[in-house]
């Protein structure tokens, strides 16, 4: 917990959050593995996880490259339709180097929020502070020489990243305020693999919080789906050996109910595809490309794995964000 914030009375334990915020590593190790593989380009991955580390599956290096892909396309969309002229919210956003993509593209938004456990936002920070090539792109965007700075927040002009619980809505609403979000802007609500690892209910709670909060918003989910079969049950138990206990596995029992979660907390309009689906709807051209970097023996594998993740985003049409598709 960040200092002074006390302990919050969640059923949680401790052992389980820890095994959540290990996950984190996970995800950049992968995606670390998979760009020194030319999957795709991130220049900025190397400065948060230093080590190119063992090998992974070509399966998996498919699956990540599927999730990078369909994540940012939807993430453009919704740029190019509000012409930028809006704010981003990456919850439990990890070692993610979205908004270094962006300020290289130069379509960043007003501002790009991260949040996460204190504890993975002070190590972020660090990174930040000590690398110059993360640094940079913050101080060039930021009006005065020295950026706002504690133990488990930083803010600047275009970037701010928040220590704080999802499962808080006050603190995490306070914190964001703090920060200067501003409802009235078109905001963008991106989470990967975070929903999961939250009650349904206390998952409930943080979508209807948003869509209360931000009258045009989007939120684009990537998670787990079709949890019902041998797979699904295979997946839960390899997570459960790491003490990684899927609290909101009943969301993810299928694309309706992966929907459901949005449309009964008032979003306007829901979309949801399995990552088979998404992989097949990506530009064919570079698909080809990643097929030929590594021979994939086991087709079937990556087929079960697609089928078990899915991308949903919801909109709230306010401003006639229109509907961002793939």
């Amino acid at each position: 917990m960040s200092s002074g914030a006390g302990r919050t009375p969640f059923t949680d334990s401790d052992t389980a959050d820890e095994a959540v915020r290990a996950t984190c590593d996970d995800a950049s190790t992968c995606k670390r593995f998979a760009t020194s593989k030319g999957y795709w380009t991130d220049l900025y991955v190397q400065y948060f996880v230093r080590q190119i580390g063992e090998r992974k599956a070509p399966e998996i290096n498919r699956g990540y490259y599927g999730r990078v892909r369909g994540m940012n396309l939807l993430i453009d969309a919704f740029l190019k339709k509000t012409q930028c002229d809006c704010q981003v919210v990456n919850l439990g956003a990890g070692l993610d180097t979205t908004f270094w993509r962006l300020k290289d593209e130069n379509v960043m938004p007003k501002k790009f929020f991260e949040v996460d456990f204190p504890m993975i936002v002070a190590r972020k920070i660090h990174h930040i502070k000590t690398k110059p090539p993360l640094s940079k792109p913050l101080i060039e965007t930021h009006s005065t020489d020295s950026l706002r700075l504690d133990g488990h927040s930083l803010d600047s002009d275009r970037y701010c990243i928040i220590g704080a619980d999802l499962r808080d809505l006050p603190a995490l609403e306070e914190k964001l305020k703090k920060f200067q979000i501003n409802p009235e802007l078109p905001t963008l609500f991106l989470s990967e693999c975070v929903l999961v690892y939250m009650t349904p209910e206390q998952s409930s709670k943080l979508v209807n919080w948003v869509a209360d909060t931000f009258p045009a918003a989007m939120f684009i989910n990537y998670e787990q789906v079709n949890m019902n079969d041998r797979f699904g049950q295979i997946m839960i138990e390899n997570l459960l050996r790491r003490q990684c206990n899927l609290a909101g596995v009943d969301v993810c029992q299928s694309l309706d109910s992966q929907k459901e979660r949005f449309l009964s907390a008032g979003w306007e309009s829901v979309n949801a595809l399995d990552m088979m689906t998404v992989y097949s709807v990506l530009p064919q051209e570079d698909v080809a490309r990643i097929e030929r970097l590594e021979f994939l023996d086991e087709r079937e594998l990556l087929q079960q794995l697609l089928q078990h993740y899915c991308i949903c985003w919801a909109v709230k049409d306010k401003l006639s964000l229109g509907e961002a598709s793939i």
